[in-house]
């Protein structure tokens, strides 16, 4: 398995066809791990595996995953780039925090860079919690 951020130096888009694919292989796994009550907290491009063949993805790197206690945790954990809103604002926050970082993980599928960005962690922060990111190219749907 080779992480996507490798597949993508080596293909210099991914298609949309593929993307799609990758989203359902991650959300699946997504879903194991929810269905469980376990937060991943570190969804993003590097712990996305892509299998040799680059036709399956798989969810790697627990390594700060949490069982939520009554839905929630606290702690905050993971990587900026991709951090919800709820970690950036040190909020408790649950499952769909791991849903923002999947949208950030496609996104950056798509647009090749992640959505938000900046020059500084208070920069990063402000990015997050305006909301605001460019376009994803118009060759995709």
């Amino acid at each position: 398995m080779q992480k996507i951020n490798r597949y993508r130096k080596k293909h210099a888009y991914i298609s949309e066809s593929l993307i799609w694919r990758y989203f359902l292989h991650i959300l699946r796994g997504l879903k194991t791990l929810h269905d469980m009550d376990i937060l991943h907290r570190d969804l993003k491009c590097a712990n996305v595996f892509i299998s040799k063949d680059g036709r399956t993805a798989k969810l790697g790197d627990l390594n700060v995953s949490k069982v939520a206690r009554d839905g929630l945790v606290k702690t905050q954990t993971g990587t900026p780039y991709y951090a919800s809103p709820e970690v950036w604002k040190d909020e408790p926050y649950g499952l769909k925090s791991d849903i923002w970082s999947l949208g950030c993980v496609i996104y950056e599928m798509t647009a090749l860079k992640p959505p938000f960005r900046a020059k500084n962690m208070e920069g990063l922060y402000h990015s997050v919690l305006s909301g605001k990111f460019d376009r994803i190219p118009k060759s995709f749907s």
